[in-house]
């Protein structure tokens, strides 16, 4: 049902879940080795004796070998996504980087006649690696799931095993040394020169307003996207994320945010929720700080975003670089050695402004009593399930649609209805298997995953006749 309701979905929507779900998988052996690498780093340059010892030779290639094989990591994970054998989409990967090629890296260094070049089918192919490339490998292993399925469907099966996956290796091979990868690699350049120059534009400005609006990306599910530019920003000539600082100054903000609430708010439970989240935020995880506080309650996410635009603008400022991704918050500081004065200023500011403007602005008893009191009135009104209760207006009624005990909204154990976010209301625990409605209605909207359905009565769409199960 989930597949079913994702595939109805724009398609600029279905692309950015994909990349999501290409890059989420692979995060952890990314952050391992981000936070090795700045381990290693950090040794060598306390001790300089262990810089050049056997231990710092092995343990570096250890912390390296997930950015060397990036697009290996990432190719896999991508047939998994479009649905292909995972092991030819290993192969793909692997021709990408394949030691007879030149390590993309030492291309910069190198003049364009000294680049060897294949000549196919009249065409001339550079012999060049994509080591760094993010774009090219999504691409070519999408290309290989088409044709692997359409070579399954057309290929009898007494001969599919060894015809099906040599043809596809052999004919996506082809077509992405000779056209995917030197396509999408300038197309990558592109993107990634896009994304320095928002940074930058404006002396900053441009990074301020990322910074702002990094937690709406978050709060809509595409913020897994900037992976694609970071992985590209690390394999440019100078090898340094400058997109790193700006995720950090935003999360670092809500975190602050969520804290304040935390401190400052009277009821246990909202402290229960919002502490932990705050330290999460601060460890570079900032789900649970932005949906279980921070949107529930609103003014907390936009003092954050106030404080992440200001983090994310002196970051720019300082031209801070990371040397890895996925990691943002306190662990960042293992990533931005060359930077650890600034970064730590970058921090500050961020959490300064986002404490102090949530401190000042967010009250408890304007914003979370009232919701209480809100719902505590329906509670009274529904005193015996199955009876007349509740919301009234006039003539209007809303009946219980079900006999049970009836819950406040923050109790609801689904983080999406209890936050708010859909809306004021109360929960019922059912006594009951029937529901009845709660009016005399239509059926005006069904949810493509079939758990939700909305009744609009003769006062239309937005009226308090209009409800969902």
């Amino acid at each position: 049902m989930k597949a079913a309701a994702a595939a109805k979905q724009p398609v600029l929507k279905r692309m950015i879940k994909a990349l999501g779900d290409v890059f989420v998988p692979i995060l952890p052996a990314i952050v391992a080795s981000g936070l090795m690498m700045g381990l290693v780093e950090a040794l060598g340059k306390a001790i300089p004796s262990f810089a050049g010892s056997d231990w710092y030779g092995v343990l570096d290639l250890m912390a390296n070998t997930a950015f060397v094989f990036l697009p290996v990591l990432i190719a896999v994970s991508a047939t998994r996504v479009f649905g292909g054998n995972i092991f030819l989409g290993a192969v793909i990967g692997m021709i990408m980087i394949h030691p007879n090629l030149i390590n993309a890296w030492s291309v910069g260094s190198m003049d364009a006649a000294e680049i060897p070049v294949w000549h196919l089918f009249g065409f001339p192919i550079r012999q060049v690696g994509y080591q760094g490339h993010v774009i090219p490998v999504v691409i070519a292993a999408w290309l290989m799931c088409k044709i692997e399925k359409w070579l399954h469907k057309h290929i009898p099966e007494m001969i599919d095993l060894f015809v099906t996956p040599l043809c596809t290796v052999l004919i996506t091979a082809f077509l992405t040394l000779g056209l995917v990868g030197p396509v999408f690699s300038m197309a990558e350049s592109y993107v990634l020169d896009f994304a320095g120059w928002i940074i930058t534009v404006g002396h900053g400005i441009g990074a301020m307003i990322m910074g702002a609006i990094y937690p709406l990306t978050v709060v809509c599910g595409i913020h897994h996207m900037y992976n694609v530019i970071e992985a590209g920003m690390l394999s440019a000539a100078d090898g340094l994320n400058i997109w790193m600082p700006i995720a950090s100054a935003a999360n670092f903000a809500q975190g602050a945010a969520c804290l304040a609430v935390g401190l400052k708010a009277r009821k246990l439970k909202t402290k229960s929720v919002a502490i932990p989240s705050a330290l999460s935020a601060a460890l570079g995880i900032t789900e649970p700080a932005i949906f279980g506080v921070n949107l529930r309650f609103t003014k907390p996410l936009v003092c954050g975003m106030a404080g992440g635009a200001a983090g994310a603008l002196l970051g720019s400022l300082f031209h801070i670089g990371a040397t890895s991704y996925g990691v943002t918050g306190i662990p960042g500081f293992l990533i931005t050695l060359d930077y650890t004065l600034q970064y730590a200023i970058v921090l500050a500011v961020s959490f300064a402004v986002a404490f102090g403007l949530t401190w000042f602005v967010w009250k408890e008893e304007t914003e979370e009593e009232a919701e209480e009191a809100g719902a505590d009135g329906q509670q009274g009104k529904m005193e015996k399930i199955g009876e007349e209760a509740a919301v009234a207006e006039g003539e209007k009624t809303l009946f219980a649609p079900l006999k049970g005990n009836v819950i406040q909204r923050e109790d609801i154990p689904d983080e999406t209805f209890a936050s708010g976010v859909l809306g004021n209301g109360v929960g019922i625990e059912p006594e009951e298997e029937e529901v009845i409605a709660p009016f005399d209605g239509e059926i005006s909207s069904v949810a493509e995953t079939l758990h939700a359905l909305g009744i609009t009565g003769p006062g239309g769409n937005g009226s308090p006749d209009s409800c969902g199960n």
